[in-house]
């Protein structure tokens, strides 16, 4: 790997910002503007490629797999935020999508830049998860050449786990790495080298479309609703009130009852509703059908 970073899109000078210092406020803000519009348009190009991971973690999961997100700084930080939104969207266990993060978890709010040249550490954090050949690791890394994510992903695909990269230059060190490599091309930064910005934004777009396209394929999601919220608390309680009336075409009150019943589980709740059963019996269709509402409520009873 090449010391000199002069060669990466993401450490390039971008024409359009060289006198920035000189705009006014409304002059960066525009240009900003204009160049993150440019991050979903990259994502768009790499569709195929999300496709493929997508389709893989749902397989991994499915088969007692866990996901696993690995990086370094602001990559790091990514990968937090996405798993730690998993558990109440999704009501899975936190052990499902886990975040490993070069510096720990002190490393989230406080930086710890050093922290990411370690290689042999991003292997031994996936060691210490107990890492399995039934798993998926993403490592994230917008030069692409982070030792930490590599590190981490070439343990992986030793352990026979499958490996998925994110970056944001052509032809990257941690692509060599991934059985599924995802390289969004976003361009020079508007801050030169400061991959907080336009790449930062790709990436959680990425990892938006990974998490919730899994968890849809793997019956969390009806129609577009999220009906395995965990309800905990008096917002999302009023929101899985919400989703019950949406779904099964009732009433406040209706959708408030079945709920409590349902012990504010908003799935069997919508069972009851729609198939006009016991809270037992919303939870055997749902079983029969591997947790899978549509299939649930079409089922015949």
């Amino acid at each position: 790997m090449t010391d000199s970073l002069t060669y990466l899109t993401t450490e390039q000078r971008n024409e359009r910002t060289i006198h920035m210092d000189q705009m006014t406020t409304v002059e960066m803000l525009t240009v900003m503007n204009d160049e993150d519009h440019k991050a979903a348009e990259a994502v768009k190009k790499v569709l195929p490629a999300i496709t493929k991971a997508v389709d893989h973690i749902t397989e991994a999961l499915k088969s007692g797999g866990r996901l696993f997100y690995v990086g370094a700084g602001t990559s790091g930080r990514l990968g937090v935020l996405d798993a730690s939104e998993c558990p109440p969207t999704f009501m899975v266990d936190p052990s499902l999508v886990q975040a490993v993060m070069a510096g720990g978890g002190g490393a989230f709010t406080e930086a710890k830049e050093n922290s990411e040249d370690n290689e042999k550490q991003g292997r031994e954090d996936l060691k210490a998860r107990g890492l399995t050949k039934q798993d998926v690791v993403v490592g994230i890394t917008a030069s692409g050449r982070t030792p930490y994510p590599i590190g981490a992903l070439a343990y992986a695909g030793e352990m026979g786990a499958f490996t998925i990269s994110l970056s944001c230059n052509d032809h990257s060190e941690i692509s060599k790495k991934a059985a599924c490599p995802i390289e969004v091309i976003v361009g020079p930064e508007v801050l030169t080298g400061s991959t907080r910005l336009k790449s930062a934004t790709a990436h959680k777009m990425v990892l938006n479309m990974l998490s919730t396209a899994v968890m849809v394929k793997l019956g969390k999601v009806y129609e577009n609703l999220m009906v395995d919220v965990h309800a905990n608390n008096y917002k999302l309680r009023e929101r899985a009130k919400s989703i019950l009336m949406e779904a099964a075409g009732t009433s406040y009150e209706e959708a408030e009852e079945a709920l409590q019943k349902a012990g504010h589980q908003v799935k069997p709740a919508i069972v009851m509703l729609k198939k006009k059963v016991s809270f037992q019996e919303a939870g055997r269709l749902l079983d029969a059908h591997g947790g899978k509402l549509r299939d649930a409520v079409e089922a015949e009873t």
